[in-house]
């Protein structure tokens, strides 16, 4: 496998660096030469073999761009009904990374056994089925032992009272700590050469003071996904790592040791 560093690019700029810059797939770009490409505007296209086919995919592998992820709440149709009014759909604020996905103007406050949390936004568009995720601190704060689990997978796990502008909603169930995942579409899970379901290692820059590894990273695979690493506000926080950051997969979790 070749390793394209920053000294290797500096070496071609004499000649000129193609823009794209096409990384074949048995090559591998540091995080410096991708910084250096990035600050001269030069984009960064893989070569992927799919179906017999070369294709030339725009990304920034190897790197893998970071969303962090604040406290939100999911809602069911019924509920944003509940809370908001009969009738009443979510007003999108701003588009997020994931297509179709949106933070809405909405928010409700949070209660738990031991606090509360004003202001927790909503997310759209609604869903079979409401969904709250907060962080580990937000649980101590809430009195709330939120189990760590994948988006959708709330069987089991706590309750929590959401009060909203026309009513109040008890819920059962429905309260997770997210656990840490990246959204691959189909061309980025080929590059990478993982399936959904599969865990890989994945690692905070090596230009940082500290570097941070994430062991047991979920991987999702979706035609309409955009590659993006989930982590909440608590992993950031300890990893330095904020939105527009990224991290590197270095293994899967079962070759790590």
């Amino acid at each position: 496998m070749g390793i394209v560093t920053e000294t290797r690019l500096r070496a071609m700029l004499a000649k000129g660096i193609p823009n794209p810059f096409i990384l074949q797939a048995e090559e591998k770009l540091t995080p410096a030469a991708a910084d250096f490409l990035k600050s001269r505007g030069i984009r960064i296209e893989t070569s992927v073999k799919s179906s017999g086919r070369t294709l030339n995919a725009p990304s920034v592998y190897p790197l893998i761009p970071v969303g962090v992820s604040n406290r939100h709440v999911h809602l069911s149709r019924a509920h944003v009904e509940c809370l908001f009014g009969p009738g009443y759909t979510l007003t999108p604020d701003r588009a997020l990374s994931q297509p179709g996905q949106y933070a809405a103007i909405e928010t409700v406050t949070l209660q738990g056994p031991r606090g509360e949390i004003q202001r927790v936004r909503v997310l759209g568009p609604s869903r079979a089925e409401t969904q709250v995720e907060i962080s580990r601190t937000d649980g101590y704060l809430l009195g709330i032992h939120a189990p760590v689990r994948l988006s959708g997978n709330v069987a089991g796990t706590p309750g929590a009272v959401l009060v909203g502008p026309q009513g109040t909603l008890e819920l059962s169930h429905g309260v997770i700590v997210a656990e840490c995942h990246v959204h691959m579409s189909i061309l980025d899970a080929a590059h990478f050469q993982v399936q959904n379901g599969d865990t890989i290692v994945v690692e905070t820059p090596s230009d940082r003071s500290r570097r941070i590894l994430f062991p047991q990273v979920i991987v999702r695979v979706h035609e309409r996904y955009s590659l993006d690493f989930h982590i909440d506000l608590d992993e950031a926080n300890a990893a330095g790592l904020r939105t527009g950051d990224f991290v590197e997969r270095i293994a899967f979790q079962d070759q790590f040791s």
